[in-house]
């Protein structure tokens, strides 16, 4: 693993590559229909890792992209890939690692109930899950995809998801989330400062500069989508330039 990781988003959605907007199902980019080919073309371009989600699962509760899921694992090579979305118990996180994912990541389902994210936890072992939290407003939200969910204490969650023995986090900032308005370094700092955890920052990244911030701020990595589409990252340059 790098010292500090880019992961290469690539979200599904019936069988797509596309990105949402601040989280929005109604407000979708379709950026390609052959998963397989994109996770290649990403691996060839230097991607450290990739961070694949079930968008169809997430709002269902359970996977719904397993073929799309399966043909980036055949394509990504020696490229590491975590998957997330609709994992809601642990069979399910653990078939998925046996599948060909390096990682796990859970959301909803940790932060609704703490009892899952330690047996999780135990059962799979710290370096093979991450946690997924969305934060909007200052809130720490699951369903995050739904209107006026009211969210809890930030501080609250990061709590429950240490007692839990959970050692990765991934925090993205909503109002942020597709816009390439750039990183919310703020919301990233609040966490590395009460969080033992290492932390993955999403949301608005758009250029090589956002990610040398977010790396000299602590996060342990980053994740990136639409700048990788729209070409305002090039992930070769990003990476002889970050080390």
């Amino acid at each position: 693993m790098a010292s500090f990781e880019i992961l290469a988003a690539i979200d599904l959605r019936g069988g797509r590559v596309v990105r949402l907007r601040e989280g929005d199902f109604e407000r979708e980019t379709v950026y390609g229909d052959d998963p397989g080919e994109t996770a290649r073309r990403l691996a060839d371009g230097g991607a450290d890792a990739f961070h694949v989600v079930d968008l169809d699962g997430a709002r269902a509760g359970e996977v719904r992209q397993r073929a799309a899921i399966v043909s980036i694992f055949a394509a990504a090579g020696s490229v590491p890939v975590e998957v997330g979305g609709g994992i809601r118990d642990v069979p399910t996180a653990s078939g998925m690692l046996r599948a060909g994912a390096r990682r796990v990541v859970v959301g909803t389902a940790a932060i609704d109930d703490p009892a899952f994210a330690r047996s999780l936890v135990a059962t799979v072992g710290a370096d093979s899950v991450a946690v997924a939290v969305d934060v909007r407003e200052g809130r720490a939200l699951g369903h995050a995809w739904r209107a006026g969910e009211p969210g809890r204490s930030l501080e609250a969650v990061l709590a429950q998801i240490a007692e839990a023995g959970v050692t990765t986090i991934e925090v993205t900032a909503i109002e942020r989330d597709g816009s390439l308005d750039g990183p919310d370094l703020r919301l990233l700092g609040r966490v590395i400062r009460v969080s033992a955890a290492g932390v993955v920052a999403c949301g608005g990244i758009r250029s090589v500069e956002d990610l040398e911030a977010v790396r000299d701020l602590g996060c342990r990595g980053a994740i990136v989508g639409r700048a990788l589409y729209e070409g305002t990252i090039d992930l070769g340059a990003a990476r002889a330039r970050l080390g």
